[in-house]
């Protein structure tokens, strides 16, 4: 019988959540998306250390150019592999700053034209802040696709799709943390609160016919991402890959924009403001935005740190 993994490619664009070229390579995803806490658990293996040091050499004793440098090489090695596109993350440092990304997404889109890489293969991965949807919509304008991250609500998924941003990531595991915490209650892959959210977005994007393409992320479980089947994509972890390679549960499609039901929905308009004062509402989206621009700041940092040593040496 075919497993779960293959009869989910059928219906879902699969995405690799990593890193790690072997692995990458064993599950043949057709995109895949990295970030500071991928990268900085990837340079610390022996084998990408090549790696770091061309990023080094190149960068003229700069570590921000090093830095740089070293994401668009893991990049470019990932896009060997792949045949579709790979998620490249701006410093969460900048997630309140427009002007700032949107100078670094032009640089990091420049060192990948540098090394031939078309920009239509390279996603710019941005926080879900109002500043970096603005960011993005002045970058999709330019012909830089960008994929919002660290999106864990309706709002930012409506300010997205206003925008015109190329695709959103939707973090179902960190939401159904929250809830679990919030709560002290445990949740079936049917009303996990994260596979909810993204089925909400789904409907309304659906409904009023944005283009922005839905990729869920950030899963705990396999039942989570049986229940998203038919999503416009799915990031998966190497762990959370090599289990449903392994099985070979049937997969019934859970997504389908053919059967919307979409008589309840709303069109929704946001501005700055009703964004500001929804996502302050929000408990759950507001501390884990934070949370997560927080957690990929330091870990990039760790990144720099590595770089800067090499550069010292």
């Amino acid at each position: 019988m075919t497993s779960t993994l293959e009869q989910l490619k059928a219906m879902t664009t699969v995405v690799a959540d990593t890193g790690d070229f072997a692995i990458i390579d064993q599950y043949k995803p057709h995109d895949a998306t990295t970030n500071p806490s991928l990268i900085m658990k990837a340079v610390e293996k022996k084998e990408y250390q090549h790696l770091v040091d061309r990023a080094v050499e190149d960068s003229g004793g700069d570590v921000e150019n090093a830095v740089d440098r070293l994401l668009v090489a893991f990049g470019i090695e990932i896009l060997k592999i792949i045949p579709g596109r790979v998620s490249t993350e701006v410093p969460a440092s900048l997630s309140f700053n427009v002007e700032g990304t949107v100078t670094k997404a032009g640089d990091l889109i420049k060192l990948y034209e540098s090394n031939g890489i078309a920009r239509e293969r390279i996603l710019i991965k941005i926080a879900s802040t109002w500043e970096g949807i603005r960011a993005a919509e002045i970058l999709e304008g330019r012909g830089i696709c960008c994929n919002l991250t660290l999106l864990f609500s309706l709002t930012q998924a409506i300010a997205c799709a206003e925008a015109g941003v190329k695709l959103i990531s939707p973090f179902v595991g960190r939401i159904l943390d929250w809830h679990r915490k919030n709560t002290g209650k445990e949740y079936s892959s049917e009303e996990d609160p994260g596979v909810l959210s993204v089925r909400e977005i789904y409907k309304y994007y659906k409904t009023f016919g944005y283009e922005t393409e839905i990729m869920g992320a950030s899963f705990r479980n396999t039942g989570e991402i049986l229940e998203l089947a038919g999503c416009d994509l799915l990031t998966i972890g190497p762990s959370l890959l090599d289990e449903l390679q392994g099985m070979e549960t049937p997969v019934a499609r859970k997504l389908d924009p053919k059967t919307v039901n979409s008589e309840d929905m709303a069109k929704t308009n946001l501005n700055e403001k009703q964004f500001r004062w929804e996502m302050n509402e929000d408990a759950m989206a507001t501390e884990k935005l934070a949370e997560g621009i927080r957690k990929f700041a330091a870990d990039l940092d760790n990144v720099r740190d590595i770089a800067a040593r090499k550069i010292a040496l």
